[in-house]
């Protein structure tokens, strides 16, 4: 790992960084319980273990005053009506941000706060996306024949939590109608108080 300042490149027609050092891979298996049609998961996981999305990552320690920083790519495909997404998170450290900067493909980024609030961005090439702090999110590309990818960057100190989306999901749903994208309540979603 440099201590010293650097550069690398990101190849954006091949969706990769001249260097990494972590490559995670996400597949189907990985997403148990994300989506909401559980008859086509089970479909579809029973035909192929598809891998649904891609982190390549640089790493960095993991501590405030270092931001970390890499390429998440997010491949075409759907769950029943829902468009292939990343599990999503929230930061263990809540008063933590990211910025999200879309290189290529379509998609959105599905967000939330612990209390509630939600909110539904658009991805596209070129265009940057601040997470503030305490919103949990994550990608969906909502492309049926490209790769969304994004270039991300956050604090070093900030971490991954998981197990929040996984018990819970998100608020709201991307799902396909008529061919297009559309934003859907989430039936199994509890609010803070019913949680209680």
């Amino acid at each position: 790992m440099k201590s010293v300042p650097f550069t690398f490149e990101v190849c954006i027609a091949d969706a990769i960084l001249s260097h990494y050092d972590n490559h995670i891979q996400r597949r189907l298996s990985s997403m148990k319980g994300q989506f909401l049609d559980q008859a086509a998961y089970d479909a579809l996981l029973a035909r192929e273990d598809a891998l649904l999305y891609e982190v390549y990552e640089i790493k960095r320690p993991e501590v405030a005053g270092e931001l970390l920083h890499g390429l998440s790519i997010v491949h075409p495909g759907k769950v029943g009506d829902e468009y292939y997404m990343t599990k999503g998170h929230f930061h263990t450290v809540l008063e933590t941000a990211e910025v999200y900067y879309c290189l290529k493909g379509q998609g959105m980024m599905v967000m939330e706060t612990p209390e509630g609030e939600w909110a539904v961005e658009p991805l596209r090439p070129n265009t940057v996306l601040y997470v503030p702090p305490r919103w949990a999110h994550r990608s969906v590309n909502t492309s049926l024949t490209e790769d969304l990818v994004t270039f991300f960057v956050y604090p070093g100190h900030a971490g991954h939590d998981y197990r929040t989306i996984e018990t819970q999901g998100f608020r709201k749903l991307v799902v396909e109608r008529d061919g297009q994208p559309h934003i859907v309540d989430n039936p199994r979603w509890l609010s803070p108080e019913q949680r209680s």
